[in-house]
């Protein structure tokens, strides 16, 4: 059989890639002897694994490279695209090694490398990258400025975002309608709104992006009212600009109306796409309304959409924070193809729910997939620790991050370990670790550790940490009412009454406590001592009735978090009408006999509620899932799930 011509060879494997068949180019490529191969060959080979995320292909193809001498410039576009793919396919270590191998970096291997952090989820070293390029010499581009401005963006770094925008006026590329669209989304997406709406008011055209930016900023900024109007002014509303406003009143926390607007996109025959399902499945999950959430989930399979990595991330995601982590692992299972960000968001649904050896098995099972983790993963996998108490486990992981993944450690990730640290009691070994910081502490790392000193009885230290932190922000209740717990679980309620006093001085207020269960219709909301919910009466009838069940079983009130020197009678008046509480009981009233009943909560359950709930799950013989500012709490057969541990 005759060897054939190098021509033939690589036109044969280029047609091969274009019709996708990337393994069927592998083959000729591999056990074609001595063949010469174009560096364009390769380049097409890249691509294609690229558009596959053929990550064990791109491995054996740059073996291949490996072998063989190019030119000086297309050993440079194969080293670019090298990394391009390794990233692509979520290998972020190996393009890395691929970028600091490399003799010579122009503004093309920069903009690879700079990207691969950035879409890897790690922004932080995007920009780290950034100002190494800069250090070195190397003049950015406009695909440099539009990638770092998305950097800034996703971590909502204005002072950075600004020091870029002025670099970009130097560097002339300001009339850029692609860096020009990024700086709109950059200062709208970190809450400059005025300064964003300037941008769009110079730029001489706009497109659907820059309208988007606008109505997104807007949205995320609290004024939903004035994202509804750059919506209707808009010369032509398509699905992207729908999604922008869904997207938009989720992220700043308007999730009725971006369940409404949903609906009303659906009745103006407007179709949905993969981005609508993303944007708007994060509403269900925030609130925990599971119905709907199924429902949306229904409307997918309907439409025939198939489960892509983003939407079935999302679907994973919306059931993790439903409390239905069952269903969430069941759909992971079935993707045919998972990301960091899937990989991710199923490790942090196990973390939320207190399903911690879950996370830590499912961590080892993503690294040996070939996925690497990003800052986001190591989060969720430090939350996993601190729930559980797994003090070695997680300063494995903590330092890890440095040494095998290049992912320098973030305020978000001190702040775990903090966590981690004062809830298993070292409170003063967390005070040296928060001096050591190379970072400067943000206010809630010491909030951390003021919650550990109330928790270990800490009172010396957590005067100390409340009154550093009554100064770095006055206006914030937190210090003040763990402050105020600290007094009162310890009988002074001259210093509770000091602390109510400073309080009142300052304008400052204790957020109330909310809760949100899901209906046979809509989701109801309740707060703390609430009386204008139409059933009302029937749920504090029930509430009634509840205390004395389970008093019988053993239940004895905890009335040691309330902030008032009262009767003990009074006090546990008080408790008894907390949000969470009132929604239990609106469920059992409303809700089928040994169903799960879901709740979900704005702050942290208190210790009498967790104490009672677990005491309701036994006596009614039900489920029980509240979802609190911190975590999952699953209450079943007077056990709950995160051990008495949070």
């Amino acid at each position: 059989m005759s060897m054939p011509s190098t021509a033939n060879l690589n036109l044969n494997i280029v047609a091969l890639c274009r019709k996708g068949c990337l393994k069927e180019a592998l083959h000729i490529l591999l056990t074609t002897h001595n063949p010469t191969v174009n560096p364009s060959t390769y380049l097409q080979l890249l691509q294609t694994c690229i558009s596959k995320k053929a990550l064990s292909e791109g491995k054996r193809i740059h073996s291949h490279i490996s072998e063989r001498v190019f030119e000086s410039l297309s050993h440079k576009l194969l080293q670019d695209t090298l990394i391009r793919m390794y990233y692509h396919c979520g290998n972020l270590v190996h393009a890395r090694e691929m970028f600091d191998q490399m003799i010579e970096r122009d503004v093309l291997s920069w903009n690879a490398i700079i990207a691969a952090y950035r879409r890897h989820g790690c922004p932080h070293e995007s920009l780290a990258l950034f100002h190494q390029m800069q250090a070195t010499g190397v003049q950015p581009d406009q695909f440099t400025f539009s990638s770092i401005l998305q950097a800034c963006a996703k971590i909502r770094d204005l002072k950075h975002g600004i020091c870029i925008h002025q670099s970009i006026i130097e560097a002339g590329f300001l009339s850029d309608y692609v860096v020009a669209n990024a700086l709109v989304d950059m200062y709208a997406k970190c809450g400059s709104i005025q300064k964003a709406r300037d941008m769009f008011d110079k730029m001489p055209h706009r497109d659907v992006f820059s309208w988007t930016a606008m109505v997104s900023g807007y949205a995320q900024s609290g004024v939903p009212d004035e994202a509804l109007r750059l919506f209707e002014e808009m010369p032509q509303r398509n699905v992207v600009t729908w999604n922008a406003l869904i997207a938009g009143y989720v992220q700043n926390g308007f999730v009725e109306k971006a369940l409404e607007t949903f609906k009303q996109m659906k009745l103006m025959h407007v179709e949905p796409d993969t981005t609508t399902f993303v944007s708007v499945l994060p509403a269900c999950a925030k609130i925990g309304a599971l119905e709907q959430g199924r429902d949306i989930h229904q409307n997918i399979i309907e439409r025939g959409f198939p489960l892509d990595v983003a939407v079935a991330s999302a679907l994973v995601d919306m059931y993790a924070k439903c409390g239905s982590i069952h269903k969430a692992r069941e759909l992971f299972d079935k993707m045919p193809q998972r990301d960091v960000v899937s990989w991710t968001t199923m490790i942090a649904g196990y973390a939320q729910n207190g399903y911690c050896k879950d996370a830590l098995k499912l961590f080892e099972q993503m690294k040996h997939s070939g996925t690497h983790p990003n800052y986001v993963t190591f989060t969720c996998i430090l939350l996993a620790c601190s729930h559980a108490g797994l003090v070695d486990e997680g300063c494995k992981h903590f330092n890890g991050m440095s040494d095998s993944y290049y992912i320098m450690p973030t305020s978000d990730h001190y702040v775990c370990m903090v966590d981690l640290l004062g809830r298993a009691g070292y409170v003063e070994e967390t005070l040296n670790f928060i001096i050591k910081m190379p970072i400067k502490p943000v206010a809630v790392v010491w909030t951390c550790l003021l919650g550990a000193c109330r928790s270990h009885k800490n009172i010396e230290l957590g005067v100390f940490i409340a009154s550093l932190l009554f100064e770095m922000n006055p206006k914030n209740a937190a210090p003040y009412v763990l402050l105020g717990n600290m007094y009162a679980e310890i009988g002074d309620w001259g210093e509770v009454q000091m602390v109510r006093r400073l309080m009142k001085d300052r304008g400052i207020k204790k957020i109330p406590g909310c809760s949100w269960i899901q209906g046979p219709k809509m989701v109801h909301a309740f707060c703390v001592g609430d009386r204008l919910h139409p059933q009302t009466r029937e749920i504090i009838a029930k509430l009634e009735e509840l205390s004395w069940e389970i008093k019988a079983a053993g239940y004895s009130p905890d009335s040691r978090t309330v902030l008032n020197d009262l009767e003990e009678e009074e006090k546990e008046l008080l408790l008894c009408h907390h949000s969470e509480k009132m929604a239990i009981a609106f469920g059992l009233l409303n809700t089928t006999p040994g169903t799960t009943i879901r709740v979900v909560k704005n702050l942290r359950i208190c210790v009498d509620c967790h104490t009672a709930t677990k005491f309701i799950s036994k006596v009614v013989a039900r489920e029980i899932v509240v979802r609190d500012a911190n975590r999952f709490h699953h209450f079943k057969n007077g056990q709950c799930s995160c051990r008495d541990y949070w």
